[in-house]
C-alpha cells in the first residue's frame, strides 16, 4: 500500500528536503505541499492524504489550529507533527488538537520516514521514549483533552473492557507495538491488533496516542519521572 503524504511547512527548503527523500521510497508518495495551516486544511479535502506532516510554527493559521480542523473534519488523514521538543511547548496543544505522533526535526531521516509509516498504519507511537515523556507530562497539565485527568491517587476508572483488553491497554500505554504486545502476552500479532481495534471502538479513541493518555489517566501506567 502506498502512503499518501501532504507536507506542511512554511520553509520551502524543509518541504523540498522531505519531498526528495520520500521520492526514493516506493511506498511513500507526496501528494501536495502547503506553506501554512489554511492551505493545508484546503488541500486535505482536495488530495486526500493518509498522513499530514505538519509544522507547528507558521504564519497565518498555525499547525495547531490546522490539526484541530483536520482531525475534527470528515477526512481520515492522521497528523504527524514536526517539532523541536525541547523548545516548543505548543506540542501539548497539538496533542489536544488530535495529532497522532511527533517528529523532532533533527531526527535521522530514516526515523522520520519510519514515523510517517507507523502513523499511517496507526500501529505504534513515534519515538516511544520522547512520546511517553511528553504524554506523561501532558496528562497532568490543565486543559488536557477529554475528561479532566484524575489525581494520581484517584485514577479515572475504565468500564466496559475485558481483563485482557485492560492488559493490552496497559502495554499500549508503555509504548509497546502490536508485535511486542503479542510477545508479552503470548498471543498472535493478529489477536493483539484485534484487541487494540476493540479498545479504539470501546474507548472512542482516534489512535494509540489517545489510548496512552487513557492508560495514564486510569492509573494503568506510572508516568516516567
Amino acid at each position: 500500500m502506498t502512503v499518501r503524504v501532504l507536507l506542511v511547512d512554511d520553509q520551502p527548503l524543509v518541504r523540498s528536503g522531505l519531498r526528495v527523500i520520500m521520492a526514493d521510497e516506493p511506498d511513500l508518495t507526496v501528494v501536495g505541499e502547503a506553506a501554512d495551516g489554511a492551505e493545508a486544511v484546503r488541500l486535505v479535502g482536495e488530495v486526500s492524504p493518509d498522513v499530514v506532516v505538519m509544522d507547528i510554527r507558521m504564519p497565518g493559521m498555525d499547525g495547531i489550529e490546522a490539526t484541530r480542523l483536520i482531525t475534527a473534519g470528515p477526512a481520515t488523514a492522521r497528523v504527524l507533527v514536526l517539532t523541536t521538543f525541547d523548545e516548543d511547548d505548543h506540542v501539548y496543544d497539538a496533542l489536544r488538537a488530535g495529532a497522532s505522533g511527533f517528529v523532532v526535526k533533527d531526527m535521522a531521516l530514516d526515523d522520520i520516514l519510519a514515523a510517517v509509516r507507523v502513523v499511517a498504519a496507526g500501529d505504534a507511537l513515534i519515538a516511544p521514549g520522547v512520546t511517553r515523556r511528553l504524554i506523561a507530562d501532558f496528562v497532568g497539565r490543565p486543559g488536557a483533552a477529554g475528561p479532566p485527568a484524575a489525581p494520581a491517587d484517584s485514577p479515572r476508572p475504565i468500564e466496559g473492557i475485558t481483563e485482557r483488553e485492560r492488559e493490552v491497554l496497559t502495554l499500549v500505554g508503555r509504548g509497546r507495538s502490536n508485535a511486542e504486545i503479542a510477545e508479552d502476552l503470548f498471543i498472535t500479532v493478529a489477536t493483539a491488533k484485534s484487541h487494540v481495534s476493540r479498545l479504539f471502538a470501546k474507548l472512542g479513541a482516534r489512535d494509540r496516542v489517545q489510548l496512552v493518555i487513557t492508560a495514564y489517566e486510569a492509573g494503568l501506567v506510572t508516568p516516567p519521572r
